[in-house]
């Protein structure tokens, strides 16, 4: 089915408006690129100073040429790129790269011309990439529409490709997108196509996402992003991804404050808040990685790869040290390295010298390696069913010999068995590299991002995309009479999640002394009481908190004593009185609340709670609403889920009541999102198995 973009990555034709006879400048490059990769469409240079450049003719402006144009590539001064946009889209131009820079990333009167430059997009059709952009690359249509040097082509040299599925890289900084092209392209990794998105005025990271995810010919994407800013498109590109199992690997920067500046400084972009982000990476299983070199060697380990079945992974060496190393690499990954069975290793052990081992790691030799015992352990462990990933490591340093023959090799990589990953402890020469090409094999030489590589295969083989969220169970409600009030107190935040359809206990707000006996009456003994304020969310910090009341004195003494500190420590607040409550069971006291994050909108999150929630920060985001099943996969996630799951000996906490909880919170959020701007449920007590939830505290805090 033909994509919207087609035509972008896939010109018949493209207009260079700004063309140059000089190649060391960048619109001169742009018109070398085209020609030195061999563009086969029509090429027509504009530019009202030159009649004609390298041969062909150059025309005055873009309706001098009289022919359909798929992509105009512009590189003039900002000031005139509206104006050219304008003669583009009145000449039947279909889509746009600008290459100028001076918009938003400058501010003032010129992002004012970016936000025309939107206008116009949005007013004629026209597709348009940047401002700020460094262009595209499409590998298979030979479309270099970029000044990269990354794009350069050598007469005589045959490029390195050692896999057929080919990775696509869109990218928010072009000089990083063309860096991955270069370092894939040193691998022998093919690539689909390389874009940058500049400023986005226009088409954002997120439809070109939705390409690459559609495009039969990219099997795996990179993504490098600072911000979102077509956020429904990139939602739904990233279901899609997930959908059809085609994998994902973001880098995101402007994490730390002064990366979040440099980021507004460099296309304009809001960076955002990183856990919202992660959050939404979590959900549609994309793989993650901070590191140029370690998202390489995870995309060429998907290009060259199947996914595994499971995480036991066979090292297979020539070098006692080295098996001892990748052992610790791939098991600090906790991934397992299984001592084989007898059988088959008394199998290896034939293709060894008696010093060798075949236990796990298998240490083959040098002397292996001769005697293609390398080989043979590799034949045999790829039908094996002990393990479900290979790695291979050895030198391959030399300039002329190979420890293994393609016609022996090619077949077992073929079959697609298991993951066959292989890595040199010495720099592979350009010889090693290109003779493992042929198999299919692509040589690396990171171990620790090698480890990374097969842990992240691992995870994203056994991801499944979250059901659908059944937003019926918890049925909407008008809950305006609740929202009256600015700000709600802890009793008014109650009363709105009882109003919702979310279970608490029976309480009851007291603020006249003579309203006490009925309150007891109604609770009953033990019970809890506690300073209501919408000024004070911290109770505690005032001396606002009483527990475990047994007695009708203490009630009344403990009425006085929460008012009197109330009004000592917070003199401005206005009170609303006590609430009483019945003093819940005990169980493992868990946060469950939801933020609205700028970009992505309702956030919900889970963690270990009570007062040392922000000790240990160990908390779980994800973009509200989520699921039953959803919410259990985030608190198995947490580092404190042995808590839950009956941790030495003691009993189960009821995980479904609490995760039911959570997306009945998370259904809310999301609801009225344009109402409530935060939830906090802090501590839930979560009781034995079958025992269900208790809510201890709550506070909903209003859109402003």
């Amino acid at each position: 089915m033909p994509h919207p973009l087609d035509s972008f990555f896939a010109p018949a034709s493209i207009a260079l408006i700004g063309a140059s006879r000089d190649h060391e400048k960048i619109p001169g490059r742009l018109l070398s690129m085209l020609c030195r990769n061999e563009y086969p469409g029509k090429i027509y240079p504009v530019n009202p100073n030159y009649a004609a450049i390298d041969g062909r003719t150059c025309y005055k402006s873009i309706a001098d040429i009289g022919a359909p144009i798929d992509l105009a590539v512009i590189i003039i001064p900002a000031r005139a790129v509206l104006a050219a946009l304008e003669e583009c889209a009145a000449a039947g131009v279909k889509n746009a790269v600008i290459i100028s820079s001076g918009f938003a990333e400058e501010g003032g009167d010129s992002a004012a011309m970016q936000e025309a430059i939107a206008a116009l997009a949005r007013r004629t059709g026209m597709r348009i990439s940047g401002p700020n952009a460094e262009g595209l690359f499409s590998q298979a249509q030979r479309v270099a529409a970029t000044f990269s040097p990354a794009v350069d082509v050598k007469p005589g040299v045959a490029p390195l490709v050692a896999t057929t599925r080919r990775i696509g890289i869109v990218a928010q900084s072009g000089g990083i997108g063309f860096a991955y092209y270069n370092r894939a392209k040193a691998l022998g990794v093919a690539v689909s196509y390389v874009v940058s998105t500049g400023n986005e005025s226009d088409l954002g990271a997120g439809e070109f996402l939705d390409y690459m995810v559609q495009d039969a010919s990219t099997d795996v994407i990179l993504l490098f992003i600072e911000g979102i800013r077509d956020v429904k498109k990139f939602f739904t590109a990233a279901r899609r991804a997930a959908e059809i199992k085609k994998p994902v690997i973001v880098t995101k920067v402007g994490r730390s404050s002064a990366g979040e500046h440099a980021a507004a400084s460099h296309t304009a972009s809001m960076a955002g808040w990183s856990a919202a982000y992660d959050a939404v990476f979590a959900k549609y299983g994309f793989i993650v990685s901070d590191d140029l070199d370690e998202a390489l060697t995870i995309a060429a380990v998907l290009a060259s790869n199947p996914l595994p079945k499971g995480d036991r992974v066979a090292v297979v060496t020539v070098s006692g040290g080295a098996g001892i190393w990748g052992t610790d690499a791939v098991a600090l990954r906790s991934l397992q390295v299984p001592e084989l069975s007898e059988p088959i290793q008394a199998e290896i052990a034939k293709l060894m010298p008696s010093y060798g081992t075949a236990r796990n790691p298998i240490d083959v030799t040098a002397q292996g390696v001769i005697s293609g015992g390398l080989q043979r352990s590799v034949d045999l462990l790829a039908v094996s069913d002990e393990v479900d990933a290979i790695l291979v490591m050895l030198s391959l340093s030399s300039e002329v010999r190979m420890p293994f023959k393609e016609a022996e090799l090619k077949p077992v990589l073929a079959a697609q068995r298991k993951p066959v990953v292989f890595y040199s402890y010495t720099l592979p020469s350009d010889f090693a590299r290109r003779e493992l090409a042929k198999s299919g094999v692509v040589v690396l030489s990171g171990l620790t991002h090698v480890g990374v590589a097969l842990r992240q295969l691992v995870d994203f083989a056994t991801f499944d995309l979250p059901r659908p969220v059944d937003e019926m169970r918890l049925p909407a409600r008008d809950l305006s009479a609740c929202l009256k009030s600015p700000v709600l107190s802890k009793a008014d935040s109650k009363a709105l999640l009882r109003a919702a359809g979310i279970a608490l206990p029976d309480e009851v707000l007291v603020a006249e002394k003579s309203g006490l006996d009925e309150a007891i009456a109604r609770v009953g003994f033990p019970l809890v009481m506690k300073i209501q304020s919408p000024d004070i969310p911290h109770k505690s910090e005032v001396g606002g908190v009483r527990v475990n009341i047994t007695t009708k004195g203490e009630v009344f003494l403990a009425f006085e004593q929460l008012l009197n500190n109330a009004r000592k420590h917070r003199p401005d607040a206005p009170l609303q009185g006590v609430l009483v409550g019945p003093m819940a069971k005990k169980g493992i006291e868990i946060i469950v609340g939801t933020m609205t994050d700028q970009t992505f909108g309702p956030m919900v999150m889970v963690g270990l709670g009570g007062i040392t929630t922000e000790l240990f920060r160990d908390v779980i985001y994800r973009p509200a609403p989520v699921s039953p099943d959803e919410a259990g996969a985030m608190l198995a996630g947490l580092k404190a889920a042995p808590l839950l799951n009956g941790f030495r000996g003691a009993a189960k906490a009821d995980v479904a009541a609490l995760s039911q909880l959570i997306a009945d919170i998370s259904v809310l959020a999301a609801r009225h999102a344009k109402e409530i701007a935060e939830i906090e449920l802090n501590p839930v007590l979560v009781h034995p198995e079958g025992q269900g939830v208790t809510i201890v505290d709550a506070l909903v805090v209003r859109r402003r």
